[in-house]
């Protein structure tokens, strides 16, 4: 797993809003705002309310349990734990945060992609274009304001035992934005120098 780290809430809120992260492990105990203040913040936020917790306590009463839960976390782990436990609990909650997002539609500005039916639709109008560039827009839309190298789109996207060049990334990008130009979308699809892409909202709008 790669891993961000925070001291207190207020420095973990400002990543989690920025990074999107898959997952948080958030300890109950942190300075100043506790953690399931801070989980709670979170669950009320359109921006970061899907984003699957884990939390950690030595608190082990249920109704500390029942309170974690009641905020939105999604398991909630007692210490003293194993690494193996740990690693075992995030692995199930990433699963089931998985499957709920694979069958729920992305919806971006009013640019929607439907994972069930494979359709994306732009205001209400159908948007063309190849399986490549579904697989891609896809990827994008679930992983929003984060810069990816085309070594991990192809991993992501095409998957770690299919050669294919690095540039032909570049390709299927320039059909993807193609596809979305007509209906202004294709200023999400942005080129990071020096790293490879990202799709972004905020950049967009801030541009």
């Amino acid at each position: 797993f790669d891993v961000l780290e925070a001291e207190n809430a207020q420095r973990g809120h400002e990543i989690i809003v920025d990074e999107r992260p898959d997952l948080v492990l958030l300890d109950w105990m942190l300075p100043s705002v506790t953690g399931i203040e801070l989980a709670r913040r979170l669950k009320r936020d359109d921006t970061t309310n899907e984003v699957p917790i884990i939390m950690l306590t030595a608190k082990s009463e249920e109704d500390n349990k029942i309170q974690g839960l009641d905020v939105g976390a999604d398991d909630y782990i007692t210490k003293p734990f194993s690494t193996r436990e740990l690693i075992s609990r995030i692995k199930a909650v990433l699963r089931r945060a998985s499957s709920v997002a694979a069958e729920k539609a992305i919806e971006v500005e009013g640019l929607c992609l439907d994972p069930v039916s494979h359709r994306i639709s732009a205001n209400d109008y159908p948007v063309d274009m190849g399986p490549t560039e579904y697989r891609l827009l896809e990827f994008f839309m679930s992983h929003q304001e984060r810069a990816y190298s085309r070594t991990q789109l192809l991993d992501q996207v095409w998957g770690a035992n299919v050669y294919v060049e690095d540039r032909t990334i570049d390709v299927h990008i320039r059909r993807l934005r193609k596809a979305l130009a007509p209906f202004d979308y294709d200023r999400f699809i942005q080129t990071v120098r020096g790293t490879g892409y990202r799709f972004s909202v905020k950049s967009a709008k801030a541009g």
